[in-house]
Formats: C-alpha cells, sequence, structure tokens
C-alpha cells in the first residue's frame, strides 16, 4: 500500500510539471541586430521563452504583424481555445522607436485596440540601453543617441549591437528600469509625455519578470 501511494504521488508531481509551462511572449521589432539580441538576453535570465521577429520594418508594419501574429497565436480573437496549453502566447509586444516615422502614432493606437502592449522609444531603443549605464536627459535626436551609447559602450559601434555582451548589459537591469521611470516622470512633468529622451520597453522587462519564481 505505502508503494503504491509513493508511486501515485510520484505520477502526480510529474504531471504537475508538465502543465507547468513557461510563459511566452512573442517580441515584434524593428532592429534586426540590438532588440533581438536584448531580449534573447533577457529570456536567458528570465524563466519565460521570448519569440523574436526582427526587422520587422515601418510601425506600421509592425503594428500589422503583431496583430497578424496574436492572431494566429490565439492571443486575441477566438482562437486560443483551439489550442494546447504548451502552443499558447500569453503576450504580444510591438516594439517601436520614434525616430521620423510617419503613421507612428497611428500604428501605436491600433496595437491598443488589438490588444497589442507597446514598448515605444524616443528617439530610438538605444535610450533604452544608455540606462542601463547612466540617466540619460538630453533630448538629442536618434544620431546623437547613438554616439552616446558608443561613448558608454565602446563595443557598440562595430557592428549596432552585434558585438555587445547583452548578458552583461542585462544584469544592470533594474536600475535601467527605475531611471526609465524616471524619465518617464520628467517628461511627464514637462508636459511632453513620451517626448525625448524617453522609453517604455521598461514595461516589456516588467512583464517578463513578474512571475519569475
Amino acid at each position: 500500500m505505502a508503494r503504491a501511494s509513493r508511486n501515485r504521488a510520484s505520477n502526480l508531481t510529474r504531471r504537475r510539471a508538465v502543465r507547468d509551462p513557461k510563459r511566452r511572449f512573442l517580441v515584434v521589432c524593428e532592429g534586426k541586430n540590438a532588440e533581438p539580441l536584448y531580449f534573447k538576453a533577457l529570456q536567458r535570465i528570465s524563466n519565460t521563452i521570448i519569440d523574436i521577429i526582427p526587422g520587422a520594418g515601418t510601425p506600421d508594419a509592425i503594428a500589422k504583424t503583431s496583430i497578424a501574429e496574436a492572431t494566429a497565436r490565439g492571443v486575441i480573437g477566438r482562437g486560443r481555445r483551439k489550442l494546447a496549453w504548451y502552443e499558447r502566447t500569453d503576450e504580444v509586444w510591438a516594439v517601436f522607436d520614434r525616430d521620423e516615422h510617419h503613421h507612428y502614432d497611428d500604428a501605436i493606437r491600433l496595437c491598443e485596440e488589438n490588444q497589442i502592449f507597446v514598448g515605444r522609444s524616443n528617439p530610438c531603443f538605444e535610450i533604452w540601453l544608455i540606462l542601463h549605464f547612466e540617466d540619460f536627459q538630453k533630448p538629442d535626436g536618434r544620431e546623437a543617441a547613438l554616439a552616446y551609447l558608443c561613448s558608454v559602450c565602446p563595443e557598440y559601434k562595430l557592428g549596432k549591437g552585434r558585438e555587445v555582451d547583452f548578458n552583461q548589459i542585462i544584469e544592470k537591469l533594474e536600475i535601467a528600469e527605475q531611471r526609465a521611470e524616471q524619465q518617464l516622470t520628467k517628461r511627464q512633468d514637462e508636459g511632453n509625455e513620451f517626448g525625448p529622451p524617453a522609453t517604455t520597453v521598461l514595461k516589456i522587462t516588467r512583464s517578463v519578470w513578474k512571475k519569475r519564481n
């Protein structure tokens, strides 16, 4: 009888493990190098799966790709009911650079109307990377932001992110989140919400981390 009880307990343990999948995210981004490498590093330190679609193009293309993928993965619409638990994606994120893109605001609005989460950076994703090294409050354009990142992370200039050890950068994640939050507060106080420099990528990282244990 004791042996049978142990076997039942063992079977229950195995079944619980099988039915405790990692949370799964999809990140659709404009960049082909820095963003994918950063989010892969984030996956390595979190109990999640992060799928990435790099080089998705302009903001409107990013929005359309995100919506199509969210529908296919059952994140929005009725498709989720048809998927097995191990096939499901929990959240889809569209990552935007402000730059000088046309239709930027329309793309963000389209995502929000379709339950796609948005991580926006003004002027560019590199603002988020700078915050891993130090506070940054200069309202510069993209080229100036890139130059500043290269000054604090010289490896970045070798290939727009391809030569950077993002595993080391990600170790400074929590301080980067705090700096980004302070940055956003300053923009709001100035009456220019999401004006440069600003980034909401911390929303992605905090969502990934919120159930990490």
